[in-house]
């Protein structure tokens, strides 16, 4: 199964990328994780899309997301929502038809500094998935809260209850995309 992965975060260091590398590496040997990247995204501009089309870094993302059998998102929480960066890529990958994100097996997870990981940005993206028409996996959901004592320098990674749960999700994940 081929998974499209894309991480919320911009940060050269951030938990959330790290999260998604971790992901990669705990995924079945049948589970490619390809990571489409959006720092080169530019903001969306209805005028830019007018009069130059979609930027080649948008059909980038959008081809990556359409080749895969399953989306993974993974978010952190900024002011108790989903990054601007990631809601902006995704807006500009709706603009494509027919679109990327009709009927895609679609799953997310997310880690932060605090207890709660990314419980609110989750839920804020699950209602914009929805509303993308993804068939989102209601479970497992994950949230990785202090983040810190799993990705700092010098810490050892995850622990095994963590990836026992990612290993979940990309079970489930596989069988909602009938793979």
């Amino acid at each position: 199964m081929k998974i499209c992965g894309i991480s919320g975060s911009l940060r050269a260091k951030s938990y959330n990328t790290a999260l998604l590398h971790a992901v990669r590496e705990i995924a079945a040997p049948d589970h490619d994780v390809i990571i489409a990247d959006i720092a080169d995204i530019p903001l969306y501009n209805g005028d830019i899309e007018a009069n130059e089309g979609i930027p080649a870094s948008v059909q980038r993302v959008a081809d990556t997301i359409r080749e895969a059998d399953a989306l993974l998102i993974v978010t952190p929480e900024y002011n108790a929502g989903i990054p601007g960066v990631l809601k902006n890529a995704m807006d500009w990958i709706s603009r494509i038809r027919p679109s990327v994100y009709d009927t895609k097996p679609t799953a997310m997870m997310g880690t932060s500094p605090g207890r709660l990981g990314t419980v609110r940005a989750q839920m804020q993206l699950r209602n914009q998935l929805a509303n993308l028409n993804c068939h989102t996996l209601a479970q497992p959901m994950i949230y990785v809260g202090e983040a810190g004592k799993f990705f700092d320098d010098g810490k050892p990674g995850l622990d095994d209850a963590t990836e026992g749960f990612i290993e979940k999700q990309l079970v489930a994940l596989a069988a909602l995309a009938g793979k």
